[in-house]
């Protein structure tokens, strides 16, 4: 079964960690020159606010930009790409080709012979998703201060590092699998794949803040916590009383004379005002150690999703197997 599984699926095994390696290349490359600059340039005490830390970080930004740009679609065309090339020809090719009539006929039990290349394939994108997830990690790891936020705060960063990268390929390729099996049409079932997708992205991301009871901080400064990257959930004013107040207060401060009230420096004098009145914000947010809760979550969610998925695909073709 497993020679059977290489002959199969060699194009899409090679293809897929050949990319890996290229990618591993390319961030060893820059990440190692990143680490000799700032060796080189980075006096004690950086990163922080010094001039010349900030000139340093500058320099490592011009490392780190270019290369996030190459993979920072990777959250999403990752997944996609799985879905489409490795869980969509899965089924569907067999039903197209006519091919599931003689394979799938034979004395081995169908549900074996599934289960066995269904098993070997998503062990094989495991492997490959926490690669690309432990090579993004060590090569951030070089720019941590140079770049603003956390792996938390960042949903680009969040979803390369750790375990996310592995859950969403899992998922991505239990959904491709579903469709062939649904819809028995490769092409059919590429699109129906990455349409669920690109619908999955957004309800992950939004829910992603409920994962946990945020924390609430009365602060006179809000963007301190956030700066040791925090996630914002959301932010209220509370008045000299203690009361937390569900609307920005009004009548409290006059207009600054002069501003557009819709800009950004407005907002700052307006803010200013409420603060020197005895007004404070009421912060919620999740702190940055969060960060392995929130992935052991994420991908928990996708596990589960994948082999609710997976088990409906293998009962679908045990029953329609022709």
């Amino acid at each position: 079964m497993l020679w059977l599984t290489w002959r199969q699926h060699r194009a899409q095994i090679a293809v897929t960690f050949g990319l890996l390696a290229v990618l591993g290349v390319m961030l060893l490359v820059t990440g190692l020159q990143a680490a000799d600059y700032a060796a080189r340039h980075a006096p004690p005490g950086c990163p922080g606010p010094a001039p010349v830390c900030q000139a340093v970080n500058a320099a490592l930004r011009d490392w780190y930009d270019p290369m996030y740009m190459a993979f920072g679609l990777l959250p999403l065309a990752g997944p996609a790409l799985v879905g489409a090339f490795w869980g969509a020809p899965l089924l569907g090719r067999e039903y197209e080709r006519g091919t599931n009539k003689l394979a799938w006929t034979q004395s081995l039990p169908l549900g074996r012979w599934l289960g066995f290349k269904i098993a070997t394939l998503a062990g094989l994108l495991v492997a490959g998703g926490l690669a690309s997830a432990a090579m993004i990690s060590a090569w951030t790891s070089v720019f941590r201060g140079a770049v603003y936020g956390s792996a938390l705060s960042n949903p680009g960063e969040f979803n390369m590092v750790g375990v996310a990268p592995a859950a969403w390929w899992l998922f991505a390729f239990a959904v491709g699998t579903l469709a062939g099996t649904l819809f028995r049409r490769t092409l059919v079932a590429m699109a129906v794949t990455i349409a669920v997708l690109m619908l999955t992205f957004p309800l992950l991301f939004f829910a992603q803040k409920d994962f946990a009871a945020p924390v609430r901080l009365v602060t006179a400064d809000r963007d301190q916590p956030l700066d040791q990257g925090g996630l914002f959930v959301k932010e209220n004013w509370v008045d000299p009383a203690g009361r937390e107040l569900t609307a920005p207060p009004v009548g409290v401060c006059a207009a600054p004379e002069g501003v557009d009230m819709r800009s950004g420096r407005a907002q700052l004098e307006m803010d200013g005002c409420l603060l020197d009145h005895g007004y404070r914000v009421a912060l919620y947010y999740h702190p940055a150690n969060r960060f392995w809760r929130f992935q052991w979550t994420e991908a928990a969610i996708l596990t589960a999703g994948a082999a609710a998925l997976t088990s409906l695909a293998i009962a679908r073709t045990s029953r329609r197997r022709i």
